[in-house]
Formats: structure tokens, C-alpha cells, sequence
């Protein structure tokens, strides 16, 4: 009688387990890229990138606009950097990016 509960015990701590280890590795979708051009005005930036799995895009140079307008400020054609992008509002936006080394 022992075996049955602690067995439902172990196995619904191990979901539990693997359930956070794949909305931890889903949650990370840092894309590499290069900036091409900045349009501050626009709030637009174009960087030619690698593959963004959660778009599901293939690698491209493209425009994107950017969820704050300071991350223009961070950045100049050139640089290389590393960032994550997702549908806002229909648009796709780069809601964060770093500079890579």
C-alpha cells in the first residue's frame, strides 16, 4: 500500500520537473544578428540575423521595429548583437537586444 502513493509522488514531482525544464528552454529564443541600419525616427531597426525558431523564420536581413526606442541608442550599424523577437501587436518587434562580443 506503501509503494502505490510514493510511486504517484515521484512521478508527479518528475512532470513537475520536466514541465519547467521546457518552459525554461522554450522561454529562451536569442536570435544572433548583425545591424545593417537604424532608423530612429521610425523606431526601426534592420539587422540581418540567424533563424528565429519562435517565429519561425529563416535566416534574412530584415526591418524590425523595436519595443523601446532606447535600444536604437545601444546600438550602430556593424555591431553585432543578440536579441529576441516576437509578435507585437501584428508587428514583428525585437523586445530585447545586446550587443555580443
Amino acid at each position: 500500500m506503501f509503494r502505490i502513493p510514493m510511486f504517484r509522488i515521484i512521478l508527479s514531482a518528475l512532470a513537475a520537473v520536466l514541465l519547467a525544464a521546457g518552459a525554461a528552454f522554450a522561454a529562451n529564443h536569442k536570435v544572433n544578428g548583425e545591424v545593417v541600419k537604424i532608423d530612429k525616427p521610425a523606431g526601426k531597426i534592420t539587422v540581418k540575423h540567424g533563424p528565429i525558431k519562435n517565429l519561425d523564420m529563416d535566416a534574412m536581413t530584415m526591418v524590425f521595429r523595436v519595443a523601446d526606442p532606447a535600444m536604437l541608442d545601444q546600438v550602430k550599424a556593424g555591431d553585432k548583437v543578440r536579441f529576441e523577437a516576437d509578435r507585437v501587436n501584428g508587428a514583428i518587434t525585437i523586445t530585447s537586444m545586446d550587443k555580443s562580443k
